[in-house]
């Protein structure tokens, strides 16, 4: 392998060329809230007339990106059903953040890919979805991280949404050198080494080797500029055996099955020799304190998030019955309920991307109503099943 620039054109240190046998390789290294970095693709392209147009996209965020009523295919039901609510709130607290961004330099996120994808099908050159599933990615960064950090994610996502502080003109020029994503795992620091694995290190291997794999012979790669290094570093090696391993989402630890199972077989144990030691009386009411402790929280939860009456009266019933199961949480069952009797309209999820940046803005909007829902029923739910797991252990030894 070789890198060199091409006589005939001069880009920039955004450019890289990699010349490999038979085969060139131009990758353009972008920020994707930049509007240089829109005018740099458009013009490689342009001058190059590759044969193939190589992009960071998968086809979801593809479509995501050319479709402007892509909301309209948004199936929430099947989001619910599938436990994918956790990943679709990150997915929007990372474009919204973006978003931010982008808004003070007056360029939409995503635009150079988008820019690229026009340009190419303007030139009638072939265009190749090279990057990694996106919910294969997420649902792979969110198993890697522990609770813990889970929480710091979060809250480091939500804190940099609710900083409404001008960006200096010193760090606006720095973030036109470096993809954003990059950029918000630096500021994390250290402190999230499986995730920038999962976000950055992996799908550095998954771009290069499907844009290794792309016909043609002279080809325009557009990605973030935070891969720019790491696939460059790949590139001489076969990476194709590790295909198998990234593109897979990891089961659920034999320690994490045990660990659920455990709290409903300690409960339902329990009563039972509750009954046996004591009398079907104090039993009873061991299942009526169960069934209010877990109960009445999660309501709690349902109302503080204001949902509707139903979804309420439903956190209330499901609470109970699904803190003994670790195969359904009450979150995803209120969340549900939510989404039937007050579903979010076309509008609303449009528009989620800028009110999930204002505190109001998470109750006005029925979308990001359901994630308080699912999150607020959740904790009702789980602290619920403490206090009554506490209080039958409580009646069994005294």
């Amino acid at each position: 392998m070789t890198t060199a620039a091409f006589p005939a054109h001069s880009y920039g240190s955004d450019v890289h060329v990699i010349n490999n046998d038979d085969k060139t390789i131009i990758i353009v290294g972008t920020a994707h809230i930049s509007r240089e970095s829109v005018e740099l693709v458009k013009t490689v392209i342009e001058q190059e007339q590759p044969d193939c147009v190589c992009l960071e996209l998968d086809e979801k965020r593809y479509h995501a990106l050319t479709q402007k009523q892509q909301w309209q295919t948004l199936d929430l039901k099947t989001i619910i059903k599938n436990k994918q609510l956790s990943t679709l709130i990150v997915s929007l607290l990372m474009a919204a953040y973006q978003k931010r961004l982008g808004g003070q330099l007056g360029v939409t996120p995503g635009a150079e890919l988008l820019m690229a994808a026009q340009t190419a099908k303007e030139l009638q050159i072939p265009v190749s979805l090279c990057d990694r599933d996106i919910r294969i990615t997420l649902r792979r960064a969110w198993k890697s991280t522990s609770f813990l950090k889970k929480g710091y994610l979060l809250a480091s996502l939500l804190t940099s949404l609710f900083d409404n502080s001008e960006i200096s003109e010193e760090k606006l020029k720095e973030l036109k050198q470096k993809d954003v994503l990059t950029e918000l795992l630096d500021e994390m620091g250290d402190t999230l080494p499986d995730l920038k694995r999962v976000l950055i290190d992996e799908r550095d291997t998954y771009l290069i080797e499907k844009i290794k794999s792309s016909p043609g012979k002279r080809i325009v790669a557009v990605v973030g500029a935070g891969h720019v290094a790491g696939m460059m570093q790949k590139f001489v090696s076969d990476n194709k055996p590790d295909l198998a391993g990234i593109t897979t989402i990891p089961p659920v630890s034999a320690g994490y099955k045990i660990l659920g199972w455990s709290l409903p077989l300690f409960v339902i144990g329990s009563i039972v020799l509750i009954g046996i030691q004591k009398g079907a009386a104090i039993a009873t009411a061991s299942i009526v304190y169960w069934i209010l402790a877990s109960g009445l929280p999660a309501a709690a939860g349902a109302l503080l998030s204001l949902a509707h009456p139903l979804t309420t009266v439903s956190a209330f019933a499901a609470a109970p019955i699904t803190t003994l199961s670790p195969l359904i949480g009450a979150g995803y069952v209120c969340a549900f309920v939510q989404v039937m009797v007050c579903p979010p309209l076309v509008k609303e999820i449009e528009l989620a991307g800028n009110d999930i940046s204002t505190f109001s803005g998470w109750w006005r909007n029925r979308l990001l109503r359901v994630f308080l829902v699912f999150l607020f029923t959740s904790i009702g739910a789980a602290a619920g099943a403490w206090v009554g797991s506490y209080e039958i252990f409580t009646n069994l030894f005294s």
